[in-house]
């Protein structure tokens, strides 16, 4: 497979370096534009590769074996960036925003989280008010990802935080707009690549052209956006997990402890066959929520179930592998160092994993139905 070459060859011997750089090199995010990487399940009259959602979750696992920072970037015109941009958006606004997106020409960010509401969307305080034909933004979002290299940010503001999810709308951001202020979040714990931090609008002014959907839409906007996103973080890090049961599976048939191999002894294998279990379980899992995609079906209770189980077989993949390479694995030369770190962020992105059990119950429940 193209992107099996392309990690092993390019990503491997130089993840390590710009892990600890903090910032993903700009000649691979060349080169995987030049192989359409990006172009995921985008249309190709828009730019994209046109995948059906089950091929589109195996490459983004695919990539994640090396980094998912680079199939977090790879997700982004198929999910929490362009898929609002697709379904809500002009024929105007797809070419001019999504187009380079899906060509890996321009990259772009979501402004969903914020430092008070966090995954609450639809309690928002940002504000946006009318000046005329044109849209004024106020407000800050947090935790906001690709602040360094993107072109425009999709955000949600309300107009009066009293209508709740009625009164958001979705907007369309450029970077460069006066009155957008980002600031980075150096030393992360995990994720180290990505450049993360707080997105600021002060008093931005932005055309009627900006805005995304019908006022009133931004709700509907943020969840075809985050149930994507869910989908591809769940495939990130099952693509995590198996690089952890790879590196764990290599290391204990060649460490030797007291004259054997430590694959030979039971306590080691039990760890490798659970691990093995549980990643195959979390695959299916994200496989199901991609044909519900497919399907036409909107996935919520599918992508809370993939995002929550994944990210946790991720995160225990993760220490059994460290545990595993013992001593060996508090170091970065080896892979499971920076896996262990990334893991424990996957349960807090797009939605802790305390809110997604809250979801699946409901819908077991049945307080939920859609």
């Amino acid at each position: 497979m193209l992107v099996r070459r392309f990690g092993e060859n390019e990503v491997a011997p130089i993840v390590r370096e710009y892990d600890a750089q903090e910032k993903l090199p700009s000649e691979i995010l060349e080169r995987m534009a030049m192989l359409g990487f990006f172009g995921g399940t985008v249309p190709p009259e828009f730019g994209g590769l046109g995948l059906d959602y089950l091929t589109y979750v195996s490459v983004i696992e695919e990539m994640s074996r090396f980094d998912h920072c680079l199939a977090m970037l790879m997700s982004m015109p198929s999910g929490l960036v362009g898929s609002g941009i697709l379904k809500f958006g002009t024929e105007e606004q797809r070419e001019r925003w999504l187009m380079p997106l899906a060509l890996g020409q321009t990259f772009g960010g979501g402004g969903v989280t914020e430092p008070r509401s966090g995954s609450d969307v639809a309690g928002t305080q940002t504000r946006y008010t009318r000046d005329g034909p044109n849209f004024r933004l106020t407000g800050a979002k947090a935790w906001i990802t690709n602040l360094d290299i993107a072109s425009f940010f999709v955000t949600f503001a309300t107009s009066d935080p009293s209508l709740g999810r009625r009164g958001i709308s979705a907007f369309i951001v450029p970077a460069d707009a006066p009155g957008v202020i980002k600031r980075p979040f150096r030393n992360k714990l995990g994720f180290r690549p990505l450049c993360t931090g707080e997105l600021t609008f002060e008093d931005v002014v932005l055309g009627s052209d900006s805005l995304l959907g019908e006022e009133g839409d931004g709700f509907r906007v943020a969840m075809t956006a985050v149930e994507r996103g869910r989908l591809t973080v769940a495939a990130r890090a099952v693509g995590l997990a198996q690089a952890c049961l790879d590196d764990s599976t290599a290391y204990a048939r060649e460490r030797i402890v007291f004259g054997h191999p430590i694959s030979e002894f039971q306590m080691v294998q039990k760890k490798l066959a659970d691990m093995a279990v549980e990643i195959q379980a979390a695959r299916l899992l994200t496989r199901d929520c991609a044909k519900a995609l497919q399907a036409g079906q909107r996935g919520r209770k599918e992508a809370s179930m993939a995002k929550m189980f994944a990210s946790d077989v991720a995160q225990r993949a993760a220490t059994e592998a460290l545990q595993i390479h013992g001593a060996n694995g508090v170091s970065d030369e080896f892979r499971v160092n920076r896996f262990y770190r990334d893991s424990k962020v996957f349960q807090i992105i797009e939605g802790p994993n305390d809110i997604h059990r809250t979801l699946v119950s409901d819908y077991v429940l049945g307080v939920r139905s859609d």
